[in-house]
């Protein structure tokens, strides 16, 4: 039996890696390109697996190589694709990403199939979507599908955490469905509709203040913060890592999290243990190739400071 469930973007990732961003209009030569998995809510499943969670996952992709690319990676990931739906006629979602010298990143994704994912196919595994101790999601899903999803499992005392990436206006129902949010500041200011120079305290202020139960921003090399109605800020440093790309950072942070708190641990030790998964991350090129197991986190948090 799962205790994580994972509302499932799939992409390929069509990677291209070059010396700095395009300028409109202009052509640069790239010094690789290669094909990988992709897509922020299978990364985080196979984040939250690797850490040692039962996972599956709710998703609809399309009856060609990239779906069967999708579904080959979760079964060696050991993830439960049994809510999967393969639909025929319609592709399967890709992402173009550029990936700079500096290791940062821009990523234009078309979802393909999994567009169409909804409100039903979560109605559907409602009973499963009870059943389990967390349910994840992230933006890359239509909202209506989390919405369903986060309804059901709240019903039933699950868990519910959203990677509200990328970034768009949440229903004010949306927020109030979600126990934790795991914004980077950049989504987090916008979440909140605030100025670029609002702090990252300030924007979670505005978010509680809509129903979230928890944000827990990310900070990039300076780690994360986590913010709570009527308790104290708990900021975690970062770890000085040596960066081959941050692609999949985000999403390594959220299926962390996902795996401690399924296990049972409380929140402040789920943000600790998701910060240095993240940062274990980076060491790797493409999405999920840095993703760390859960001995290599526990390696890294005993490691001396």
């Amino acid at each position: 039996m799962s205790n994580v469930i994972c509302l499932a973007s799939w992409n390929a990732d069509l990677v291209s890696r070059v010396p700095r961003p395009i300028a409109r209009g202009e052509t640069l030569k790239a010094r690789s390109f290669t094909i990988g998995p992709g897509g922020k809510g299978s990364n985080a499943a196979i984040a939250c697996a690797r850490q040692g969670a039962r996972v599956a996952v709710i998703a609809r992709i399309g009856n060609d190589d990239f779906g069967r690319m999708a579904l080959d990676l979760w079964a060696r990931e050991g993830i439960d694709a049994s809510m999967v739906e393969v639909i025929d006629g319609e592709p399967s979602g890709v992402a173009q990403i550029l990936v700079y010298d500096d290791g940062d990143n821009s990523i234009a994704v078309a979802p393909g199939a999994g567009a169409g994912l909804g409100a039903r196919q979560a109605d559907a595994v409602a009973a499963r979507l009870r059943q389990v101790r967390v349910v994840m999601a992230s933006c890359e899903v239509p909202l209506a599908a989390t919405m369903a999803a986060f309804a059901h499992a709240r019903s039933g005392g699950a868990f519910t955490l959203l990677n509200p990436a990328p970034a768009q206006p949440l229903p004010d129902e949306l927020v109030a469905l979600s126990d934790l949010l795991t914004p980077n500041e950049s989504e987090l200011r916008l979440l909140a509709d605030l100025r670029a120079d609002a702090t990252p305290g300030d924007a979670a202020e505005v978010l509680l203040g809509r129903g979230a139960g928890a944000v827990a921003v990310t900070l990039g090399a300076a780690g994360c913060a986590l913010f709570r109605r009527g308790q104290s800020p708990l900021h975690i440093a970062g770890y000085t890592m040596r960066v081959a790309d941050t692609i999949g950072a985000g999403d390594t942070f959220t299926g962390a999290m996902a795996a401690a708190l399924a296990r049972g641990a409380p929140l402040d030790e789920a943000l600790t243990w998701a910060n240095a998964a993240a940062a274990l991350s980076v060491t790797g090129t493409g999405a999920i190739a840095g993703m760390p197991s859960s001995d290599a986190v526990a390696a890294l948090l005993a490691s001396p400071s």
